[in-house]
């Protein structure tokens, strides 16, 4: 061996090897993974519950696809619908004495939705179905005028108009028509029953015109004729329009001055 080989394999003898880096081990031991354990033992607890109470609500309340949702309370049941800014558009209120609904519109329409069958907002209440029907006894009670061109009574049923305690008005611009296509026409009064045309004439046309319970003027031209039974009358006008009977004679048995016409 060389000099030179022998004091590099000398020096090489003397240097220290480098250390080693540390070596750490990798997961969670001791305590932490008793509370990571804990921790998971206790969501998987809590999420069983949570199941179980969602089941039973689903139970009790009847919440199924085929069922129908009931919504129950002591005092009421409010519906809140509001817009995008949180301003209160309608309301639904149910309670033990009144349902209230609050809205700018309310529309009631059919099974299918295409056709409006009540409508109601701040100006009018239109109704739109072919038939409007009241069953109670004491009828409809309208405060204001109501307008509509027929008012027609049930098959086979009778339409009747009265005020019991007042007077009932019929006016037109252009005429009233009242008729009976198939039957008699009765108008009754317990008083007075007037007739009057401004303008125009009053006109009776019938084959025959009766005037029942007339009052019956006596008038005899002699004693005789007073026992025999009267079969023709003459039909006698008062000047103030008072109708009377007379006795029929060869000539008029109508008088001015007669008592009828004194007391009419």
């Amino acid at each position: 061996i060389t000099q030179e080989q022998f004091i590099l394999a000398s020096q090489s003898l003397h240097l220290q090897r480098p250390g080693c880096d540390a070596v750490y081990p990798v997961g969670l031991y001791g305590w932490r993974k008793r509370c990571l354990y804990f921790f998971l033992l206790l969501l998987l607890v809590t999420m069983i519950v949570n199941l179980a109470l969602t089941v039973w609500i689903i139970k009790v309340m009847n919440f199924s696809v085929d069922s129908l949702l009931v919504l129950r309370s002591e005092k009421n049941v409010t519906l809140n619908a509001r817009n995008n800014q949180g301003q209160l558009t309608g309301q639904l209120t149910v309670g033990p004495e009144a349902v209230e609904a609050q809205c700018q519109r309310l529309e009631v329409r059919s099974r299918d939705g295409g056709r409006l069958l009540f409508t109601a907002d701040e100006e009018e209440v239109v109704m739109t179905t072919e038939k409007f029907t009241v069953t109670g006894s004491e009828g409809a009670v309208f405060g204001h005028s109501v307008e509509t061109p027929l008012i027609q009574a049930r098959a086979s049923e009778d339409l009747k108009l009265e005020s019991p305690t007042r007077t009932l008005t019929m006016e037109a611009p252009r005429g009233v028509e009242v008729s009976a296509a198939k039957g008699p026409l009765k108008v009754s009064s317990r008083k007075d029953l007037q007739l009057e045309s401004t303008e125009g004439e009053i006109l009776l046309d019938a084959n025959t015109i009766q005037l029942g319970s007339l009052p019956l003027g006596v008038y005899t031209a002699s004693p005789s004729q007073a026992s025999q039974e009267q079969a023709v009358y003459e039909v006698c006008v008062c000047p103030s329009g008072k109708i009377y009977l007379s006795p029929a004679e060869s000539s008029s048995t109508c008088q001015a001055m007669s008592n009828i016409c004194l007391w009419s």
